[in-house]
């Protein structure tokens, strides 16, 4: 973990990644410490009371800002203009699109609608924050995954196959642990007015994750295929700490809430295999004789 820590400081999108993660633990210490014990807050002086209760109503939406520019600057730098366009432009439209449909007519997740709190709502419907959430978490699971199957001896259409499947299993893993605490809490982000099985939820909102992952990485790597990427000279140190983080952030709530299958669940599809998918790129390095820095290209 430190040489992790140490890496992304030497990353130029470091920066943003720590603003990032400080907004996110900042959050949570309101949500989860502040929140319950309102008498807390009441002895705050007006000062302190302003600048929580402008955290309250700001916070999710600067933390998804800065996840998503961790996410641009690092795409525009390892990449290129063409690779992180080539992959953002799909996974905004294509999210947000999903999300409209969602909002408006119970396709593809089920029926549900977003509270405040997370900014502004295109259409009056989905929050502008939610695609770029989309973006930052699916990019990430999917370079991850097309990495570590860069180093296998397979053809490279069944290793985009590949990143595409895992790297949709990752982005819905990590809605397994994070929709149940953000829409079942004391003080949820949105509300599902078609209750399900799965903590409130309908099982249709995970195969609408994963359907809507698979659509925007197919087309995304598409988009790549036209100008080939060295995937053997691409850092994974930033995707690895924004899914981690993200993750972390949201299996806290999950397990502030009580609620603790969702955690494993989330655990066992998503960060075991982003673990086999680090190690193995890791090792396909060990193997060369190259000494690296883990998680550098």
């Amino acid at each position: 973990m430190s040489s992790l820590i140490k890496q992304i400081f030497r990353e130029k999108e470091g920066y943003f990644f720590i603003g990032h993660i400080f907004a996110m633990f900042f959050g949570l210490a309101g949500l989860l410490l502040v929140l319950p014990h309102p008498e807390f807050v009441a002895s705050l002086p007006p000062i302190g009371q302003s600048a929580f209760s402008w955290s309250m109503i700001g916070g999710g939406v600067i933390y998804m800002i800065l996840g998503w520019a961790t996410v641009a600057f690092y795409a525009y730098r390892q990449l290129g203009v063409w690779h992180w366009l080539g992959f953002m432009v799909p996974a905004l439209g294509i999210s947000l699109t999903s999300e409209l449909l969602g909002t408006s007519t119970g396709f593809p997740f089920g029926d549900y609608h977003y509270l405040s709190g997370l900014g502004y709502k295109i259409s009056g419907l989905v929050p502008f924050t939610i695609p770029l959430s989309w973006f930052y978490l699916g990019f990430s699971g999917y370079l991850i995954t097309r990495v570590g199957l860069e180093k296998l001896s397979i053809p490279n259409f069944v290793k985009d196959l590949g990143a595409i499947a895992f790297g949709s299993l990752l982005l819905t893993s990590w809605d397994f642990v994070l929709d149940p605490a953000m829409s079942q809490t004391s003080m949820p982000f949105w509300l599902w007015d078609q209750p399900g099985a799965f903590f409130g939820m309908p099982y249709q909102n995970f195969a609408g994750w994963f359907g809507t992952g698979v659509v925007f990485m197919s087309v995304a790597t598409l988009i790549w295929r036209l100008k080939p990427v060295n995937f053997n000279n691409v850092s994974l140190t930033i995707p690895v700490g924004v899914y981690l983080g993200n993750f972390a952030f949201a299996m806290v709530m999950s397990l502030g809430a009580g609620f603790y299958l969702p955690v494993l669940l989330g655990l066992l599809t998503g960060i075991l295999p982003l673990v086999i998918f680090v190690r193995l790129a890791n090792q396909a390095e060990s193997d060369d004789g190259v000494a690296l820095p883990s998680l550098s290209r």
